[in-house]
């Protein structure tokens, strides 16, 4: 990571590297730090015989537990003791179910793990398959792909902004998320056919080419976009309910951090630099010129600003792929892989046959192992094929941000009160179903 990479200290958000106990915050002009006096006070292990724990089941079916999560938590007081994650409930076999199925129509399941970021799931497992066949996609399809991908990203921070305010009782922020949330889906509609789960991406491509009047409603959206990022801040940045219930809240060390796995805007909040769109080569990224918003503190306020960030920079790089989409084909000619264009079944018995073989019994992949990793919304998502060499894959395993970050989660509750843990587990963005998958 090179020092260019990051954002400099005249931008609108924290970007010193590492953990300081005073940091600079252009955006309040203020000197922030981890006051420590503002959190509880040290746990009494020692308990008298009249002190009592309590321990409480909070979830599986809770509002603020952001899907079906169930939490164990032990209080002495208001203050959280000990807390155990329980997963499993939204449990679907998908990638179990992955193994049954040609690769073709394996894209369908894997996009419905993190039901917020389908796009990314898409490109994780077309992006391995292609690895193992060695298949090149044009450049307009990398295009395409990416420009998808970071609407996408978009689209998944502000559901994480507009439920995590509403959790700290800023009820406004929910429906003014919503209302570009919903532009968003609208431009998948008009690019794929539907608003979500769009099965956009092929092994080899994109399903179609963007229609007519697609690039003019991306560049009205993306003119809008950074006023409404203005009025998200206006209405948080000088809250001093929002500050006082983010500020200094739900630390964990980077080097921590960096022992848990834990990647994504939660590592990058800590002063990690880490994103896979930087350190890796993948689709149009190497092209492009956007920079990776880094915290310091790792605070809940941290993680608030990060994400801001990259919606800001995710509308700087899709404008990018606007401006720069190549002309060509947006799939990959391989007539054993991609099915062949549907006017030409009526006059060539060649298309026909591979469509026939294509659809009934799909294309095989040389035998092999894989694991291909992207930046998703919340962090390294990776896919784990293994080919045998027939149509159906062996096996299929997805490294999920979200079940990986949960790690973290106990030692960002551990000695804050049990307000605050509504606070963390809202700022850690997890999806259950990709944790259960």
């Amino acid at each position: 990571m090179t020092p260019d990479e990051t954002l400099t200290p005249d931008d609108p958000y924290p970007t010193e590297r590492g953990m300081r106990p005073e940091i600079e915050d252009p955006s309040l002009g203020l000197v922030r730090r981890a006051e420590a006096e503002t959190r509880p006070p040290d746990i009494d292990v020692d308990l008298e015989p009249e002190q009592e724990l309590l321990t409480i089941n909070m979830g599986p079916h809770h509002p603020a537990t952001h899907g079906v999560l169930r939490l164990i938590v032990t209080l002495q007081g208001e203050t959280v003791i000990d807390l155990k994650p329980v997963v499993g409930y939204v449990h679907t076999g998908i990638e179990k179910s992955c193994e049954k199925h040609p690769y073709w129509k394996v894209i369908p399941f894997v996009e419905r793990m993190d039901y917020l970021s389908y796009f990314f799931n898409m490109q994780a497992f077309c992006g391995c398959v292609e690895s193992l066949l060695e298949l090149e996609i044009p450049p307009r399809a990398k295009y395409l792909r990416t420009l998808h991908m970071e609407l996408n990203r978009i689209h998944s921070h502000l559901v994480w902004l507009g439920t995590s305010a509403l959790d700290l009782g800023a009820i406004s922020m929910f429906w003014y998320c919503f209302r570009e949330r919903d532009k968003i889906l609208d431009l998948f509609e008009m690019s794929a056919g539907q608003r979500m789960h769009t099965r956009y991406f092929q092994v080899g491509g994109v399903f179609e080419d963007i229609p007519v009047g697609f690039e003019h409603k991306v560049k009205e959206f993306c003119a809008d976009m950074p006023a409404r990022v203005d009025q998200y801040e206006a209405l948080l940045d000088q809250n001093e309910i929002f500050l006082n219930r983010t500020k200094g809240v739900g630390i964990v060390p980077r080097e921590r951090l960096l022992e848990l796995g834990v990647t994504g805007p939660l590592l990058r909040a800590a002063g990690e630099p880490w994103d896979l769109r930087k350190a890796t080569d993948y689709l149009a990224y190497p092209d492009l010129d956007f920079k990776v918003p880094v915290g310091t503190v790792g605070d809940g306020y941290d993680r608030y600003r990060c994400r801001v960030a990259e919606m800001r920079e995710s509308v700087r790089i899709i404008e990018q792929c606007m401006d720069g989409l190549p002309e060509g084909p947006w799939i990959a000619d391989d007539r054993k892989i991609v099915l062949p264009p549907r006017h030409e079944l009526s006059t060539s018995m060649e298309s026909l046959i591979h469509h026939f073989k294509l659809v009934t019994e799909g294309f095989r992949v040389p035998p092999g192992e894989l694991y291909y990793p992207i930046e998703s919304p919340r962090g390294e998502l990776g896919c784990f094929v293994v080919a045998d060499g027939s149509a159906r894959p062996a096996r299929v395993h997805m490294r999920d941000p979200s079940f990986v970050n949960l790690q973290a989660f106990r030692e960002m509750c551990i000695g804050g009160y049990v307000a605050d843990l509504i606070q963390n587990l809202a700022m850690l963005d997890p999806i259950l179903g990709g944790i259960d998958r």
